[in-house]
């Protein structure tokens, strides 16, 4: 079973413009993302997916300098782009990963890897698996898994627009056609938002990697939970910033 992460990434972005390219820490945004997502064990390979857009250049020379195989598909059938890099890479199994997620978390990614291994090896059939739709992990550490077959199956049949730029509303808003799971965690962290979205996100994650670095620290998901109880007002720099409506709320997973 070929496991495959594939970081969606685009230039183009309303509320922060080249976010992806930022540079953060050693490093740029993406390339945080793509070390972070390689940390983790249980994958065999990690791909970067963006669109054949003129602005997606940068991406694209981006993923080659880093060393990250990139696939070019369309702007904003977003869900075929995926399968056509799902393809490219010969998986099996997909992480659907973004690029505004530099604090991922490897060996979170790992858990539920192995979690979904398990359950499939022990003939418990699951199309999607998530950590998104109950939320108890900081907005930031998301990960979607979902097999091949499922993804072929959503592009064969998903036809409204939403579906097909989001990639996997199809999965978790058609219960009755897909096994759906949800992977949470013993506490509650969802009062973390360590996603980079806005200039104040990319305020804090910044922050987070130079404090960290200055400190001699690592920066594991235990490590920022310790530096912003040790720094309560770093959560205060984007605790006003407004989520985008998040369409995973409308599924129920068990």
């Amino acid at each position: 079973m070929k496991i495959v992460a594939i970081i969606q990434a685009r230039y183009d972005s309303t509320r922060q413009p080249g976010k992806v390219l930022l540079p953060l820490g050693d490093k740029s945004v993406m390339g945080q993302v793509v070390s972070r997502v390689r940390s983790a064990k249980l994958l065999h390979s990690v791909w970067v997916a963006t669109s054949t857009k003129p602005s997606d250049d940068a991406v694209h020379a981006e993923a080659e300098r880093i060393g990250a195989p990139c696939f070019r598909g369309s702007s904003d059938d977003v869900l075929a782009r995926y399968q056509s890099t799902a393809n490219a890479a010969g998986a099996d199994v997909v992480v659907r990963i973004t690029c505004d997620c530099p604090l991922f978390d490897g060996t979170l990614l790992d858990e539920m890897l192995a979690t979904f291994t398990q359950e499939v090896t022990e003939g418990r059939q699951i199309d999607y698996f998530s950590n998104v739709i109950v939320r108890t992990f900081p907005r930031g550490l998301d990960a979607e898994i979902f097999t091949m077959d499922a993804l072929n199956r959503a592009c064969r049949e998903a036809t409204r627009t939403y579906d097909r730029e989001h990639v996997t509303p199809f999965f978790y808003n058609n219960p009755e056609i897909f096994h759906l799971r949800s992977f949470t965690g013993p506490d509650n962290l969802t009062q973390h938002r360590w996603t980079l979205d806005t200039p104040e996100d990319y305020t804090l994650i910044r922050k987070i990697y130079d404090t960290l670095a200055t400190e001699g620290g690592g920066v594991t998901t235990q490590d920022i939970i310790n530096l912003v109880t040790r720094h309560p007002e770093l959560q205060l720099i984007n605790s006003h910033i407004e989520q985008k409506k998040d369409a995973h709320a409308r599924a129920n997973l068990p």
